[in-house]
């Protein structure tokens, strides 16, 4: 009986520890959410399987193209097919920040775009 009663007590300090710890990284992400910031995990899960998966989609995505070139010229939508099948899955391959989200991403462009102008 002593044994269950240590247990539980172990049991019941460890989740008070960990329900202690909540608020501090959910306060965190909130700050990374609200500055825009990738958070570390993003980052991660951006490096180990999303950019693999988006270079195996700009190969794809070219391959498209190129079996449909023929077809998308007769259509006059070369462009905006080589736009949609290649250059778009690329950005987000080799330019998009690690762990950024699209919209991060662009904020992050303007906020270089302004201190840019800012600077000259």
């Amino acid at each position: 009986m002593e044994s269950i009663q240590r247990r539980l007590l172990a049991l019941l300090v460890s989740l008070m520890v960990g329900v202690a710890s909540v608020p501090a990284s959910a306060e965190e992400n909130l700050d990374d959410q609200v500055n825009n910031r990738p958070t570390a995990t993003a980052m991660l899960g951006d490096a180990i399987l999303a950019r693999p998966l988006l270079l195996v989609l700009t190969a794809g995505g070219t391959a498209v193209f190129l079996a449909s070139l023929p077809f998308s010229a007769l259509g006059g939508n070369v462009t905006e097919a080589g736009k949609m099948l290649v250059v778009g899955p690329a950005k987000q391959t080799f330019v998009r920040c690690l762990g950024c989200t699209a919209i991060q991403h662009e904020w992050r462009d303007k906020q270089v775009a302004g201190s840019e102008t800012a600077s000259n």
